[in-house]
């Protein structure tokens, strides 16, 4: 099969026949119809996100494709179906602390390592193999539009972070990197989720103003200052702010974090999930009399529980997480180099790279 190929960090992709992946129990191969390109790609092809990543590989996070092939465990799914690719693979020998392999793109620790030497291929080639359960079922769907559909790979984050949050409908919601690919998405996620605001901070004017167009009077904007945000942010919430979601990029520094999360209600959740720290800097100083007197909680979130997927399904299929608002722009596989070229430099807010093998 054909395939884009990383051979070494900062050596650009190129296109080869490899080995087609061979099928085992417990196993989907799956033919790659649509894999979506990621605004960093290229900093983590080049080496300079550190990621782990074992090389030669094929790379690419996720994608949307139809099954070509199951193991002999499968019960439902069959040959033909339209299925989401998630990439977030977990080791099945420790349910409660699994080790985890992001596939085509990262590893954590040394039992991700061990995952990535079996699984480490990803979505850059023609067929794609899977965990069982990492193959979604998506129903059927117009083949011309499995690029926007890829939507929910970037949509998944958010999701993640808003259930590990336990989001209820009516609850107020604070997006911190709301102007961010992952941030916009999570202001649609959250409203999708049924939060009766979202609160949307952010620098730039003009990413603020769309999100503003696009969602209406359920979006309060904040432009950040970096001098009393905090109280700014609260004010501008039609009531207290229930949770607090971060989704800022390694490149941001913890000020924005923290005037964010010290915005939440007593009793609040903060969930954080973005990459700030990653690059080194300072570390996100939180009063302990705040904390402990409101009854905050806390926690970190990495990706999204596999029971997420099939959720997230349902509220596009419901309407109510509308994809049609994604910008899709596709290249073929041999324009790999163009279409990292093109995640990197365009629009990034609702907007899909996407190459179709």
């Amino acid at each position: 099969m054909r395939a884009a190929l990383l051979e070494e960090f900062g050596k650009p992709l190129s296109v080869h026949e490899v080995p087609a992946p061979v099928l085992g129990t417990g196993e989907v191969l799956v033919d790659v119809v649509a894999a979506p390109v990621l605004p960093y790609a290229a900093e983590v092809f080049r080496g300079d996100r550190n990621y782990q990543l074992t090389l030669p590989v094929v790379p690419g996070a996720g994608a949307v494709g139809r099954v070509r092939a199951t193991g002999p465990d499968a019960t439902r799914l069959a040959a033909g179906d339209w299925v989401l690719c998630d990439p977030v693979i977990r080791a099945r020998d420790d349910a409660r602390t699994p080790d985890i392999t992001l596939q085509g793109l990262s590893a954590r620790g040394e039992g991700g390592l061990v995952l990535q030497r079996y699984f480490g291929h990803g979505a850059y080639a023609e067929q794609l193999l899977l965990p069982t359960e990492n193959a979604i079922p998506l129903g059927p769907i117009d083949p011309a539009e499995a690029g926007r559909w890829t939507a929910l790979t970037l949509c998944l984050v958010p999701y993640g972070g808003l259930l590990a949050a336990d989001l209820r409908p009516g609850e107020t919601v604070l997006v911190s990197g709301a102007t961010g690919n992952f941030g916009s998405t999570g202001v649609a996620v959250a409203l999708a989720m049924g939060a009766a605001c979202v609160v949307a901070p952010g620098r730039d004017e003009a990413a603020l103003a769309d999100l503003q167009r696009r969602f209406g009077a359920r979006v309060r904007t904040v432009r950040l200052t970096g001098d009393g945000d905090t109280a700014r942010l609260g004010a501008a919430a039609p009531g207290p702010i229930d949770v607090v979601l971060d989704l800022l990029p390694p490149s941001a520094s913890t000020a924005p974090v923290r005037a964010a999360a010290m915005a939440v209600r007593e009793y609040g959740r903060v969930v954080l999930m973005g990459g700030v720290g990653m690059l080194g800097g300072d570390d996100l100083a939180l009063p302990y009399p705040w904390l402990m007197r409101n009854s905050v909680t806390v926690r970190g979130q990495w990706m999204a529980p596999r029971t997420a997927n099939a959720g997230l399904i349902a509220l596009a299929r419901a309407g109510l997480l509308d994809l049609g608002q994604f910008a899709v722009t596709e290249f073929a596989l041999d324009e790999i180099g163009a279409a990292l070229d093109h995640a990197a430099s365009g629009r990034t807010r609702f907007a899909l790279t996407v190459v179709r093998p």
